[in-house]
């Protein structure tokens, strides 16, 4: 893919609320009401079949909150939390394989956070024992870690590839002392490149490196910079999140209010500096805020339309389930969705009692199944075939969605999509807004009963 240039003009008119569609139906539609017998027959059936697994650990820990952040943390500094917590994940998932698991292949794992780096190097060796004890070897699995560089040593990085780990991903966020200050993330340079260093001196077969645009004091200047340092590092992959302001779900964000947030027009024109400098140096936009070498897994799956899209992102691994394990965490198979309890105490009630810590989740009706093929699809391959799709789904895709195709004659015109008698093209330029093309096939858009989504760029 050659070098993008973005139209601010598009960007303006699109840029509206919409899911992420990590999954569909999205995470918005979980409920707390769900039928628990049907789920835990659904998960029961699933143990029992051949399909390869994904294992996720979700490590809430934070020694100290980052104002922008909006993931699910605890915020202690004491270590010893740590180590209670693997003793909890532990009895999760000896309840979980009790009956047993089969001859089920783990080919991938992920550790996320919070900051999974804030158990320390024996704890993550235990951890890594635990994962295994209960789910088996796993050679060749794709093994990926979020790591906090602030707290990082070399030790922890032996401790992880040890345990199995062979990606890393790293937030940095932005470089600049005035940016870090006003977000309470102090990390110079200095510690991030020697953390680079570290995990591939050791061997890990990819580093990521996550930054985010529209926070307090960010310039077209200062994040130019910040750019041109991260890609002298040349990680593997980037992931550039836009900010998303939601101070009435973390009220810790309100902070941020009163550190002069980058106006409307200067977080576009940051968007747009982005993709054009990224595409410039020769990444792959792969889609929302993901951007790969050409030679990554991600872009070579996506060019051979092999990519996927699940709860950890784009993903190289089709047709796997993941089972989650630990406070918030997602679950995946065909026919649901289930989320852990969000809160450490009342997930750690719910092991005690020995029940499924679940507080929601959501069951996939066969009419769901067919949208979320279309929109995975599209969303990894940036095109639909229609003969394709009418194979895979046992209908006419052009008849079923013909109403859908031809509504999307506007995004045509504005040069987004390519339609002709044989499937649908997301052109360069519209994959900055692939979410918005999704939506056009989402029939529940209008009818979902959460209207805050974050924007759809």
């Amino acid at each position: 893919m050659s070098e993008l240039s973005v139209d601010l003009n598009l960007v303006r008119k699109y840029d509206v609320p919409g899911p992420r569609y990590t999954s569909y139906p999205p995470a918005t539609r979980f409920s707390e009401s769900y039928d628990t017998d049907r789920l835990h027959g659904l998960i029961k059936a699933n143990k029992e079949s051949d399909r390869d697994l994904s294992l996720y650990c979700h490590i809430p820990f934070c020694e100290s909150l980052c104002w922008f952040c909006g993931c699910t943390t605890v915020i202690t500094s004491r270590h010893r939390e740590g180590t209670d917590y693997l003793d909890y994940l532990d009895r999760e998932m000896a309840a979980f394989c009790e009956e047993g698991i089969g001859d089920r292949r783990v080919v991938q794992m992920h550790l996320g956070g919070g900051t999974p780096t804030f158990l320390q190097p024996d704890e993550i060796r235990r951890l890594g024992s635990i994962l295994h004890r209960h789910f088996g070897d796993a050679p060749g699995c794709e093994a990926g870690v979020e790591v906090d560089p602030r707290g990082l040593t070399r030790e922890h990085v032996t401790a992880l590839w040890e345990a199995g780990f062979n990606r890393a991903s790293m937030g940095v966020q932005d470089n600049n002392p005035k940016v870090q200050e006003a977000v309470h993330r102090i990390q110079p340079m200095e510690i991030t490149r020697a953390s680079v260093e570290w995990l591939r001196e050791t061997g890990f077969h990819s580093v990521n490196i996550d930054l985010i645009y529209g926070l307090p004091h960010q310039t077209e200047a200062s994040f130019e910079k910040t750019l041109d340092e991260i890609i002298r590092l040349s990680p593997n992959r980037l992931a550039v999140f836009s900010y998303a302001h939601v101070p009435w779900i973390k009220p810790a964000q309100k902070i941020l209010e009163q550190k002069n947030l980058p106006t409307p027009e200067t977080k576009l024109n940051l968007l747009k500096l982005i993709i054009e400098k990224l595409t410039a140096e020769g990444y792959v936009y792969i889609g929302m805020d993901h951007f790969a070498r050409p030679d990554d897994e991600l872009a070579v799956a996506q060019s051979e339309k092999t990519l996927q899209r699940n709860f950890q992102g784009y993903s190289t691994h089709g047709g796997a389930d993941i089972h989650a394990f630990g406070m918030s965490s997602v679950s995946q198979i065909p026919d649901a969705y289930w989320q852990n309890i969000k809160e450490l105490d009342g997930y750690r009630r719910a092991v005690d009692d020995g029940v499924m810590p679940v507080a929601k989740a959501c069951l996939v009706s066969d009419a769901e199944k067919q949208t979320r093929t279309v929109i995975t699809r599209l969303m990894c391959d940036l095109s639909l075939d229609y003969d394709d799709l009418s194979a895979r789904l046992g209908i006419d895709f052009r008849e079923a969605f013909a109403g859908v195709i031809e509504g999307l004659r506007d995004m045509a015109d504005d040069g987004l999509v390519r339609l002709d008698a044989s499937g649908l093209a997301v052109t360069d330029a519209g994959r900055l807004f692939i979410r918005n093309i999704a939506m056009r096939f989402d029939p529940a858009i209008e009818f979902s009963d959460t209207p805050r989504y974050s924007k759809t760029i």
